[in-house]
């Protein structure tokens, strides 16, 4: 299962559900305007294993997702702080970045590191952007 925090749009969400229909996911955005385009995509594309929840990651609480991403949404303090209690013993946190964020890094709260940092290669743009993947310490 896959939480999609502040997923504007649907991405990387809904691209996400399609690709792996098997796993479960769950967008998360506060938005109505933006939910609702993801809902319309949703019964649009037909995708049974996506759900659109309009609201904020908070409202989530008691919820446990196997990993929770996140796309242009906040520090990776905050990400963490935000949506870390959704994400159950051995799962994942998932940041898009641009540039390595090494300062933000330093700033994790404690009892989170990084496990992997994957340079990503996005076809026909030249800027960096980095996948970063924390866990519990």
């Amino acid at each position: 299962t896959l939480v999609d925090v502040g997923s504007g749009a649907g991405l990387p969400g809904l691209p996400l559900a399609i690709a792996l229909p098997d796993l479960a996911v769950t967008s998360v955005e506060a938005n109505q305007k933006k939910a609702a385009f993801q809902q319309q995509a949703k019964i649009e594309l037909g995708l049974t294993n996506a759900t659109v929840h309009c609201g904020r990651v908070e409202a989530l609480a008691g919820r446990v997702f196997d990993a929770a991403i996140s796309r242009a949404f906040s520090e990776l303090a905050d990400f963490v702080r935000l949506a870390g209690h959704l994400v159950k013993a051995g799962g994942r946190l998932l940041a898009m970045k641009g540039a390595y964020p090494e300062d933000e890094l330093k700033r994790l709260p404690a009892g989170w590191r990084l496990a992997a940092a994957p340079a990503l290669v996005v076809p026909g743009l030249d800027a960096r952007r980095h996948l970063i993947i924390l866990e519990r310490a």
